[in-house]
């Protein structure tokens, strides 16, 4: 039997965006449209009325404005992953979203493909950025107290997992690579989280990148 469809709310201000990005994703039999919000009042709304799994989120948007309305999301702890899809790649708009919650980051001029790939990827808990918005992240994005980020040091295996979680690599792919269980991979994840003081794999994969534990070049 195969997977359920992913369920994915549309933000955005603009109407021919959403007609736009309906149309894209009515192409694909593993995505589905299940609602579709015009600011982030009403994405707040129906985040937790229709169970989304990715919300496709923009950021300038009236009432409230994506930054906000991802926070107000992620502190419900819905099973909704964010993917932020704007016109803005600045440092202003990209690094709020990222810290609000946001587990991928894509600009409006991204191919089709790519934004595709993209819902696929949060949706199976990997981060997805733009290129051009991981690298301005690399050097922006730092532990909230840099002088505290590594009080212990990550051990080998849970160095391992980082250049592997950065790499892209579902849990359930980690496990196989590492020849461990599942939940031991969650444990190392983490506890790696916890020692550099990140929030979310988006941070931790731009953590590794930075500290060069992968390359970006290599890196999905």
């Amino acid at each position: 039997m195969s997977a359920p469809p992913v369920r994915v709310l549309i933000v955005d201000d603009h109407d021919i965006v959403r007609r736009g990005l309906r149309a894209l994703l009515d192409e694909f039999d593993d995505l589905e449209v299940v609602a579709e919000a015009s600011n982030g009042v009403q994405a707040v709304q129906l985040a937790e009325s229709e169970e989304p799994d990715v919300i496709l989120m923009d950021l300038v948007m009236p009432e409230m404005d994506g930054v906000e309305a991802t926070r107000q999301i992620a502190e419900k702890e819905t099973k909704a992953r964010i993917l932020v899809i704007t016109t803005y790649g600045g440092d202003e708009h990209v690094i709020p979203a990222i810290k609000s919650g946001a587990h991928g980051y894509m600009l409006k001029d991204s191919g089709s493909e790519q934004v595709v790939e993209a819902i696929r990827q949060v949706h199976r808990g990997e981060p997805a950025l733009h290129p051009d918005i991981a690298r301005a992240l690399i050097q922006e994005i730092r532990p909230e107290k840099p002088e505290k980020a590594a009080p212990d040091p990550l051990t080998p295996r849970e160095l391992e997992v980082l250049s592997l979680m950065a790499g892209g690599l579902t849990n359930r792919e980690i496990a196989d690579r590492l020849v461990i269980a599942e939940v031991t991979v969650r444990s190392h994840i983490s506890r790696v989280l916890d020692k550099l003081h990140l929030a979310n794999r988006v941070q931790a994969t731009l953590y590794a990148l930075r500290e060069g534990v992968v390359d970006l070049d290599e890196n999905p």
